[in-house]
């Protein structure tokens, strides 16, 4: 990895880690998120996966404005490190630990590889 690419990941882990924590506050069944990405095509290759405890409860988020606050929140923050980002939804996926449990069992490194 490339010095900057190190300072981009820094920023990354910064702000998501904000988000994160927004959203354990204020989003039901919300347990943590996690990024992907290929430093040699970003902004594009990046990829925020946001992680919920259940298929249930994960389908009750995507019925509401829950959603697009997320969205919205993180969007935002990746704004204010300069990382804009033409559709937002595109970039952010959705997963379970049930998903995770019973596909992988429980190794998410193995999920998200």
């Amino acid at each position: 990895m490339r010095k900057t690419d190190k300072k981009i990941d820094k920023q990354l882990r910064l702000v998501l880690t904000d988000v994160c924590e927004t959203a354990l506050k204020e989003i039901d069944s919300f347990l943590w998120l996690t990024h992907l990405v290929n430093y040699s095509q970003f902004p594009k290759s990046l990829k925020v996966v946001c992680v919920f405890e259940t298929n249930e409860s994960l389908a009750a988020f995507m019925a509401t404005r829950s959603r697009e606050y997320l969205e919205s929140l993180i969007q935002k923050q990746l704004a204010d490190i300069t990382v804009n980002l033409k559709n937002m939804a595109d970039h952010i996926s959705y997963d379970t630990e049930q998903n995770c449990t019973h596909e992988h069992n429980g190794k998410w490194s193995t999920r998200l590889s």
